[in-house]
C-alpha cells in the first residue's frame, strides 16, 4: 500500500513539473510596435504621420497610457479614425486587468464588446487564459490580434527573463537588475535602484508592466 502511495505522489509531481506554465507577458506583437520606444524615423512613416509629428512624439514621451497618447494625436491634427489607422501600427499596451472602456476602445478590432468581456473575466492571469474566454467570441486569430495591445502584469519577484524580455526596450541587462534586487517590498525601492540605471520617466514606463507581490 506505501508503495503504491509513493509511486502516484511520485507521478503527480511528474506531471506538475512537466506541466507548461502560461506566464503573464505583454502579449507577442502581430506587427504592432510600441509607441513610447519605436524609432523616430519609423513613426513618421506611419499612418497619417509626418517627420514633424513624430519628432513632436518622441519628445514628449513615454504617454502612460493609450488615452494620453489618444489626446496627443488629436492635438497634432488627426481625425479619431486616422488616430485608429495609427494604432494599427503602433500602440501604448494595456494592462488587461485595470484599462478603462475608453482605454479599450482604442484597441483596433476591440468594440463595446470587448469592454465587457475584458472586464468580465479579471483578473486575467495567463494568455492561456485570455485564448481560451476571448476565443469563444471571435476566434484564435483575432484573438491573437487584440492580445499584441495588451500586458497581464508581470510579477517583478518570480518572473522569468523571458517574461521580461517581452516588455518593450527590456533587454539582457535590465533583466539581470530586477532578478538582482529580489525580493522586491516596494515601488520606493524599485525607484531607487533601477533609477541608478535609467531616468525616471523610463523607470514609470517600466514600472506600467509590472507587479510587486
Amino acid at each position: 500500500m506505501s508503495a503504491r502511495k509513493d509511486w502516484l505522489i511520485a507521478a503527480a509531481l511528474a506531471l506538475f513539473i512537466a506541466a507548461p506554465v502560461a506566464h503573464a507577458q505583454v502579449g507577442k506583437s502581430q506587427g504592432v510596435v510600441d509607441a513610447n520606444t519605436a524609432p523616430e524615423a519609423d513613426l513618421a512613416k506611419m499612418p497619417h504621420m509626418d517627420a514633424a509629428k513624430a519628432k513632436a512624439l518622441v519628445g514628449i514621451r513615454p504617454f502612460k497610457s493609450i488615452t494620453d497618447l489618444n489626446t496627443f494625436l488629436i492635438g497634432q491634427g488627426l481625425k479619431q479614425d486616422e488616430a485608429m489607422d495609427f494604432y494599427q501600427k503602433a500602440f501604448i499596451h494595456i494592462n488587461l486587468n485595470t484599462a478603462t472602456r475608453d482605454e479599450i476602445l482604442l484597441v483596433p478590432g476591440a468594440g463595446p464588446r470587448m469592454t465587457r468581456e475584458f472586464a468580465e473575466y479579471r483578473p486575467w492571469k495567463s494568455w492561456a487564459q485570455f485564448d481560451k474566454e476571448i476565443g469563444k467570441y471571435v476566434g484564435a486569430g483575432a484573438t491573437a490580434k487584440l492580445a499584441q495591445y495588451c500586458f497581464i502584469p508581470i510579477k517583478l519577484n518570480t518572473a522569468t527573463d523571458e517574461d521580461f524580455l517581452t516588455i518593450p526596450g527590456v533587454g539582457p541587462r535590465m533583466v539581470r537588475e530586477f532578478k538582482e534586487y529580489r525580493p522586491w517590498k516596494s515601488w520606493e525601492q524599485f525607484d531607487k535602484e533601477i533609477g541608478k540605471y535609467v531616468n525616471a520617466k523610463e523607470v514609470a514606463r517600466l514600472k506600467r508592466y509590472l507587479t510587486i507581490e
